[in-house]
């Protein structure tokens, strides 16, 4: 089937293939998203603001690859160590690549690169840019069902992604 755009932003493309209506990145822009555990067991995890959910969401670090001119080819790599530094304050010795995924594949055909960054270094404050209002959580991974659930009752919206780390406490393994 031919895919038709229906409309395009800067950011986004809203997209028919048949009966089907989804929404993809603009320019083949795609997201790394990083698991940062330390070497003490602690997770690091941000919050922020999320205009389509009206509040603030906690999640993995993350980041766009491909969205600022002159970084067009960076690899997932680059922009994974780039945003943690940026989100979280934190450096990585080393980025593993555990692969690509899709996050809501039925309405949306981005997918993202999960990497996990090994030897963590406290480097700055992250926060993320000016108009971010990243907070950074560094959480025992042992405490983190108790955390995600107190953010919960606090009103923040919790990314599917925070599943990778909460299966074995929501499934009693």
């Amino acid at each position: 089937m031919d895919e038709e755009i229906a409309w395009a932003g800067k950011w986004i493309t809203a997209k028919r293939r048949g009966k089907w209506e989804y929404v993809s990145r603009a320019r083949n822009i795609r997201a790394a998203v990083i698991v940062a555990i330390d070497d003490a067991d602690h997770v690091l995890l941000v919050d922020q603001y999320r205009v389509p959910l009206g509040k603030r969401c906690l999640e993995l670090p993350a980041g766009l690859i491909g969205d600022e001119a002159g970084r067009e080819n960076d690899s997932p790599f680059e922009a994974a160590r780039r945003e943690l530094i940026e989100e979280t304050g934190y450096d990585s010795a080393a980025i593993e690549d555990l692969g690509e995924y899709y996050s809501s594949p039925g309405l949306v055909s981005e997918s993202f690169t999960l990497v996990r960054a090994r030897g963590l270094t406290k480097v700055g404050e992250g926060g993320g840019l000016e108009d971010e209002d990243i907070i950074v959580h560094r959480v025992p991974r042992a405490e983190l069902p108790a955390f995600v659930a107190a953010k919960r009752a606090e009103g923040l919206a919790i990314d599917v992604k925070l599943l990778l780390l909460l299966s074995g406490a929501l499934l009693g393994v």
